[in-house]
């Protein structure tokens, strides 16, 4: 609209906004933007965790990085705040540098600890959440609660979506044609909900390693010629569908 109109397509804050006035009176099929709080609720928990979760992965790091000065023999993989704190309880050094590490080393493991129990409160706010919402999104093979709970929260009310397509273009797993001629061909897209993306990814991923109804429909894509990223970004309409029968069911009366 607004490279359509006069001013050359010069971009300010004022022309922006009338341009979206425009567009938005020109398009009457617009959706009026409907604020659900247990949705905004389930959403600020799920960024609020994967904070901690970032938080605590750095943290795990500089614990690494002090504990494989003070332990000469080395770290299993997956270091944990009981490993850690196992580990410490056989060091006992002498001089003043390693003393140091110990006392630095002691800090972080508490400060996991801490970290643990407040990912874990988290966690268990977001499980009772999805429970409350009543979706069945949890039966499909590769959906936890925590990956129910962003496909929830970051897609809101799957009604907004009037086809499989449009759902996956949000969610930045509808490929983008690039063709040239007599040339068909495709690339991915790297729009739409990266977060919704990864909860995807997540979940066909262990559709496709087990026997599944989902890996039956990607061996279906794939004997129809589509390649391997392809197929798995078709089980995005499984999340889809689960999504939109959640929500008749929802809005159907009581027997």
């Amino acid at each position: 609209m607004r490279l359509l109109s006069t001013g050359h397509g010069r971009k300010s804050d004022q022309a922006d906004a009338l341009s979206v006035g425009i567009a938005a009176w020109s398009a009457p099929a617009l959706r009026t933007i409907e604020i659900d709080a247990a949705v905004a609720a389930l959403r600020a928990v799920t960024e609020h965790r994967d904070d901690m979760v970032r938080a605590r992965t750095q943290l795990i790091n500089r614990l690494h990085a002090v504990m494989v000065k003070l332990v000469p023999s080395g770290l299993a993989r997956g270091l944990t705040a009981e490993a850690s704190a196992e580990a410490l309880r056989r060091v006992r050094p002498r001089d003043t540098l390693g003393r140091t590490l110990r006392t630095i080393a002691v800090d972080l493991v508490a400060e996991l600890r801490r970290m643990d129990r407040r990912i874990a409160s988290a966690t268990q706010t977001l499980s009772d959440g999805v429970a409350a919402s009543g979706t069945t999104l949890t039966k499909l093979l590769g959906i936890g609660d925590v990956v129910a709970a962003k496909l929830l929260a970051r897609t809101g009310s799957i009604g907004r979506f009037p086809s499989p397509a449009a759902f996956a273009s949000f969610c930045g797993v509808a490929p983008i044609e690039v063709s040239s001629g007599d040339v068909v061909r495709h690339r991915l897209s790297r729009a739409g909900d990266r977060q919704l993306n990864y909860a995807l990814h997540v979940m066909a991923l262990s559709q496709i390693r087990y026997d599944s109804p989902g890996s039956s429909y990607y061996q279906r894509k794939r004997a129809a010629g589509k390649s391997h990223k392809e197929a798995m970004r078709c089980l995005a309409d499984v999340v889809y569908r689960t999504m939109i029968n959640d929500s008749v069911s929802s809005l159907s009366p009581a027997a």
